[in-house]
């Protein structure tokens, strides 16, 4: 039996995932799936308040950022009584969660073995495998994670196949941020091809990308989906007159055609773990709904 501590939700669902659950003993304060999770002893927190608009956390973010600061905290003195051997946090992004950098610092000074750190960095779709695996086998059966990573893909590759019986294949945009405009990259480009769009912003493998409005409806863009990130629904459609007060919003074709979507970015596509086969499952209700019927609509995503 290992003693597991998860520093990010998608950790947390890699780890549940592979059926090692029973063996978690800490979480990060945004670790709330699968059910029971919550349960768990919270190690970290935010260094600044999550209240407020898009606009407002962004400046706060980027003012600890700025003075070369890590934006979340590490509850060490907890960490060290739970004695972990595992450790799985992150390297990818140090707005998103923990930095590997921060738990290094954490159990720096400990006495005796220290855990074994699993950094995940997940840029593009193949990297959310890949981390997978590695998990799988820093707790010790690389093949229940090869077998786990297997039944994902068959998922994903059945839903891009009837995909690509479409007859066309919309432009899509993504805006990850509000204020400011930001589109989704990393792994977002490569879904929205899979569910059988055309993505316009954002490039896969690589960090999402800040853009303007004007960016936007020179595109014009077929379908629009609002998921900001670690945002849920609801809050997204509090934010939402940033961008629909805007001259230009009733000009564009999704609004129009009544294609502006709103998904639980905070459960789905920012998330990437095993949950990114849901995440291509949305994205193909909202492109193709003559072919997809998931029964997403209302708990994952929602019409504008």
């Amino acid at each position: 039996m290992h003693r597991i501590v998860t520093l990010l939700p998608s950790a947390t669902e890699i780890v549940c995932a592979l059926g090692f659950g029973d063996e978690l003993v800490g979480r990060s304060h945004e670790c709330d799936f699968p059910a029971g999770v919550e349960r768990l002893p919270a190690l970290t927190e935010p260094k600044f308040k999550v209240e407020g608009t898009s606009a407002e956390i962004d400046e706060r973010v980027k003012r600890i950022v700025g003075d070369a600061l890590s934006v979340y905290r590490v509850d060490a003195a907890r960490l060290r009584e739970l004695k972990p051997d595992v450790i799985v946090t992150q390297s990818q992004c140090e707005v998103c969660a923990v930095s590997e950098s921060e738990v290094e610092s954490a159990v720096a000074e400990w006495l005796g073995e220290r855990p074994r750190i699993v950094s995940l960095a997940p840029y593009a779709l193949s990297d959310v495998f890949e981390d997978t695996v590695r998990v799988a086998a820093a707790l010790g059966d690389r093949k229940r994670g090869e077998e786990t990573v297997a039944k994902l893909r068959a998922r994903m590759d059945a839903i891009a196949e009837r995909a690509r019986s479409a007859k066309s294949r919309p432009t899509f945009a993504c805006i990850e941020w509000i204020d400011p405009m930001m589109s989704a990259g990393n792994w977002m480009p490569e879904l929205v091809e899979m569910a059988g769009g055309t993505n316009l912003f954002g490039k896969a493998g690589e960090h999402s990308p800040w853009m303007k409005f004007e960016e936007l409806a020179a595109a014009n863009p077929e379908v629009i989906m609002v998921s900001p990130c670690g945002f849920s629904m609801r809050r997204s459609r509090e934010e939402l007159p940033t961008l629909t007060g805007n001259p230009q919003w009733k000009t564009l074709r999704a609004t129009r055609d009544g294609k502006v979507f709103l998904a639980d970015g905070n459960q789905y596509f920012n998330r990437p773990g095993p949950r990114i086969v849901e995440s291509l499952e949305i994205l193909g209700e909202m492109l193709h709904p003559e072919i997809f019927k998931f029964g997403h609509e209302g708990s994952g995503w929602a019409r504008w």
